[in-house]
């Protein structure tokens, strides 16, 4: 019986098998006569011990004549064969998955590959190079892009200050104050972005669900993805304001104007191209927010309250803009016309005060939405806040619609008064109601010193907001 197992006629063919040398001329002793052997002196193959095969390494006496890879000891086992080598009791076993396998596998035949050529490459005499280190590392690639990001803002800051100094003295002030005018937004709109980042970041760090807070699908962009497109945007608008100071100071006035114009035009593409490229499931989310903005007819979420605070921050972005593409559409751009007290595109213009209380109207009609469906008082006295900002904007744009003199004895009275009513109860409200007074008070004044603790876990602006969001209650 034992003659005729398979086990054992395996392992005599492998021990056969593994050495180089001829047998010893002496027959071996008789199996009958030897006692039975036991599982580890059989070495039974992992498929026959209910284990996983998978690849290993064995050593094996070999002859000096021998390959090098036999002399190595290197041995590998497919696992799918019953003529593979048995794994040896006692070594540690991979798991059952197959991609666990299919990495090993890869892992011992690069290791196999590389001796050889660097055996060849020894023999050649020629010192063999590891595959490892051909690959640069991440933080070589991260300060090789840093310093090619300097040396690009180091020629930006030369070829812009050469092209300025090269301009006249008496409208060197007003050309720069058009180009700020039309970069300056693009440029604080990229800030706004790395911003963001650095919040989905601080988010991530901290695991927070921020995906279902903002309600964002599964596919949304990542701080690394918003980084990406936040560096794309803080390359191109300086090189396109380098471009525009060099050919307006050449005397090349009319491809200096194309520049913004250019610009403009490429991002507002990207933003509204109905095609599946740039993200197009973030900028359908972003364009379907701002609708919802605009028109606050459904229920108020927690992405547009949160969006529509923000653009209330940058309503002198939203106002910038609203000049650049004015003169843009009326072929303003590289000229002083729109200097001009009659320029349609002017201080003087009424879209500018319009464009600035736009986002506080928004988000007033808002609060009114969320007293409707909540019946909060709260939310009134959150309307009363941005409403106090209306006055404001309206007084100053009177300023350029007026004598002087009555602007100096009735308006501007009237604006600073108001100014301070809005700024104070900005101030009240965001301390008060977004960051709880009483918190702060106990703070400073060290009666509660793990209040600390309270205020950036439970009861931050931001935490709040969104654990009452998860948990359904109103806001």
């Amino acid at each position: 019986k034992i003659q005729s197992s398979p086990v054992v006629r395996l392992h005599v063919k492998l021990q056969v098998g593994a050495s180089l040398s001829p047998l010893p001329t002496a027959s071996p002793p008789p199996l009958q006569s030897s006692p039975l052997p036991t599982l580890a002196d059989l070495a039974i193959p992992c498929h026959a011990a209910g284990r996983p095969r998978a690849p290993f390494r064995r050593k094996v006496p070999t002859s000096p004549t021998a390959s090098p890879e036999s002399r190595r000891g290197l041995r590998l086992s497919d696992g799918r064969h019953g003529s593979s080598l048995p794994c040896c009791p006692g070594r540690p076993r991979y798991g059952l998955s197959i991609l666990g396998f299919v990495r090993r596998r890869r892992r011992l035949c690069d290791r196999v590959r590389a001796r050889r050529v660097r055996a060849g490459a020894e023999m050649k005499g020629v010192s063999a190079i590891p595959a490892v280190a051909i690959i640069p590392s991440p933080l070589f690639l991260w300060r090789v892009k840093v310093i090619l990001f300097l040396l690009w803002g180091l020629c930006c800051c030369k070829i812009g200050w050469d092209s300025v100094m090269r301009m006249s003295v008496d409208l060197r002030d007003l050309f720069l104050y058009e180009a700020f005018l039309y970069y300056n937004p693009l440029l604080l709109v990229a800030l706004m972005i790395w911003l963001w980042g650095v919040n989905l970041w601080v988010f991530a760090q901290s695991s927070v669900n921020y995906a279902k807070v903002f309600d964002l699908s599964q596919t949304h962009l990542s701080h690394r993805e918003i980084w990406r497109c936040a560096t794309w945007l803080t390359l191109v608008v300086p090189t396109s304001m380098t471009a525009y100071l060099y050919l307006y100071s050449h005397g090349e006035v009319s491809l200096a104007a194309s520049q913004p114009v250019l610009l403009y035009a490429i991002l507002l593409m990207i933003l509204l191209s109905p095609f599946d490229m740039f993200y197009l499931s973030s900028r359908f989310f972003f364009l379907r927010t701002m609708w919802r903005i605009a028109l606050p007819l459904q229920a108020i979420t927690f992405p547009d309250f949160f969006m529509a605070d923000i653009f209330t921050s940058m309503s002198k972005v939203f106002s910038d803009l609203e000049r650049s593409g004015c003169r843009m559409v009326h072929r303003q751009v590289a000229t002083i016309a729109w200097f001009e007290a009659d320029s349609i595109c002017g201080s003087h213009s009424v879209a500018i005060p319009l464009v600035l209380v736009l986002p506080y109207l928004c988000r007033f009609f808002q609060c009114l939405r969320q007293y409707k469906d909540t019946k909060e008082k709260t939310c009134l006295l959150n309307a009363l806040k941005y409403s106090t900002a209306v006055p404001v904007i309206f007084l100053s744009a009177l300023k350029y619609h007026v004598f002087p003199d009555v602007w100096i004895s009735f308006y501007r009275p009237l604006w600073l008064i108001s100014s301070v009513v809005n700024s104070l109860y900005s101030f009240y409200w965001d301390i008060k109601r977004d960051w709880d007074l009483s918190i702060l008070t106990r703070i400073f004044m060290f009666k509660n010193p793990s209040a600390w603790s309270n205020l950036l876990y439970g009861r931050s602006w931001v935490y709040t907001k969104a654990s009452m969001v998860l948990a359904g209650t109103p806001w």
